[in-house]
């Protein structure tokens, strides 16, 4: 037998290569992955201003910079409306030139040469269709989808270290600080979260913070009974009796200890957790509790189908798009699941 076969893989090594073998996970990984840089570089290649113009011997990169519309011959001192047909006229002329992006709409954008009334059906300038206030609907779910994403993101993030924190303290200590802790979550977890973010949006201006913090709130929980639950069943191994006897103190033993092997059910719990941080912004959106006006949103746009029934391209688009997005995220956390799993054997 060769040495590289002698070589003994780790855990987490094996792990990774069980989910890599499951190609449904995998390629969703990809997939969300690749979708996520697109819409971060969204700037790039659905937006409003050229991403390089050269007017009469000089470079403008007005992706980075406003100019005002006299830099290219216009009256106003205003920012260039790139769209404008004059605008368009004065860059085309002679040696001038200019770069658009792929889709020449940002998510603010408002198309006043449509050829229809708004909301208009997909066409070639606007390959998707507009909203009902004449938005390109395609730079609308791309900027949308970076919304969602990085809001579900955040809120998973604080929800992991809150629920981390709360568990592995009811774990490790148990007794009066478990039952305290466990009967503080019990009241908690009864207080009516909608009716407290409906009586916070009526106090306080909408924004995507208010909405993290007052989620955040109650978004810890369900992992915290995971990781309470691995921390009881681990401080109980013969690996922790060795580190008390050797007189490690408490906050080592946890966080060097017991928490490395009680992650299964936090990075499993990742993918779900950030499908219903998703579908939480999306709904406060659709009832108009969710981000301030004019940010772009899944939940707006449903909104708009639904009062726009003839209008079928917005519900068809942004429903497909919401789907996409939680099938990846649920099929990835199915392949973690079973990667994670001790009993799977590996092939």
């Amino acid at each position: 037998m060769s040495a590289v076969g002698l070589v003994s893989l780790s855990p987490s090594r094996r792990a990774w290569q069980r989910f890599r073998r499951n190609r449904l996970g995998f390629t969703s990984l990809v997939a969300f992955v690749v979708l996520v840089v697109l819409s971060l570089g969204a700037e790039l290649w659905s937006n409003d201003k050229p991403l390089l113009v050269k007017y009469e011997g000089q470079y403008y990169a007005p992706v980075l910079k406003d100019y005002p519309e006299t830099t290219f011959g216009g009256d106003f001192e205003t920012a260039t409306d790139y769209l404008d047909p004059f605008i368009r006229q004065q860059l085309t002329q002679g040696d001038n030139w200019a770069i658009y992006p792929l889709n020449p709409y940002g998510p603010r954008t408002i198309n006043y040469f449509a050829p229809s009334p708004n909301p208009s059906p997909p066409t070639f300038e606007n390959w998707l269709g507009t909203d009902d206030r004449g938005r390109d609907l395609l730079a609308q779910l791309v900027y949308g989808f970076r919304v969602s994403v990085l809001f579900a993101l955040a809120l998973t993030a604080i929800g992991v270290v809150l629920g981390v924190l709360a568990g592995a303290v009811q774990g490790y200590f148990g007794g009066k600080t478990d039952l305290a802790f466990q009967r503080f979550i019990e009241v908690w977890g009864s207080m009516p979260e909608l009716y407290l973010l409906i009586i916070f949006s009526a106090v306080f201006a909408p924004s995507i913070t208010l909405l993290l913090v007052l989620l955040s709130l109650f978004g810890w929980m369900g992992l915290s009974d995971y990781v309470r639950a691995e921390f009881l069943r681990n401080r109980q191994m013969d690996y922790v009796r060795a580190a008390r006897a050797l007189g490690v103190g408490n906050r080592q033993i946890m966080w060097r200890h017991i928490l490395p092997n009680s992650m299964t059910p936090v990075v499993t719990f990742l993918p779900f957790r950030m499908s219903a941080a998703i579908l939480a912004l999306t709904s406060l959106d659709f009832l108009g509790l969710g981000v301030p006006a004019g940010t772009p949103s899944l939940g707006e746009l449903l909104s708009q189908g639904k009062a726009s029934i003839d209008a079928w391209w917005i519900s068809l688009s942004t429903f497909g798009v919401l789907v996409l997005t939680l099938l990846l995220l649920t099929f990835m956390g199915d392949a973690l699941r079973d990667a994670l799993d001790p009993r799977k054997a590996d092939k």
